[in-house]
């Protein structure tokens, strides 16, 4: 499981590790049942506190990504395939809405939008 977190980014370090692992989760890079490392282990290879990836694994097991198993570790819930696509589109849709607003708020029409989103695909 390669996790890659940048100071300079305008995400908190515990929302970047949280999209990278929902996104290897719905992709299926990480299969149901996986053990995800443990969380001192993930804090000492990213060289960042354990309070950080404590709080991305709270909030991915709050968001039914992930489940803990006491004395055992956190693993990937278990998904169906069609739940782990609703789970992408839902995710799709949610970063397009706010990306979106920005668009609109520097005056580009839905038009120019697909547009700009044909040329970035």
């Amino acid at each position: 499981m390669n996790i890659v977190v940048s100071s300079t980014s305008e995400l908190p370090i515990y929302q970047q590790i949280y999209d990278q692992i929902s996104r290897m989760i719905v992709c299926g890079e990480l299969p149901n049942n996986y053990c995800l490392p443990a969380i001192r282990t993930v804090a000492k290879e990213l060289r960042i506190s354990v309070i950080t990836i404590k709080r991305a694994w709270e909030e991915l097991e709050r968001d039914g990504f992930i489940y803990t198993k006491a004395g055992k570790g956190c693993f990937v819930a278990n998904h169906a395939p069609e739940k782990l696509s609703d789970k992408r589109e839902t995710m799709a849709l949610e970063k397009m809405v706010k990306d979106v607003e920005y668009y609109k708020g520097l005056g580009l029409s839905a038009e120019d939008i697909i547009e700009l989103v044909k040329e970035a695909y």
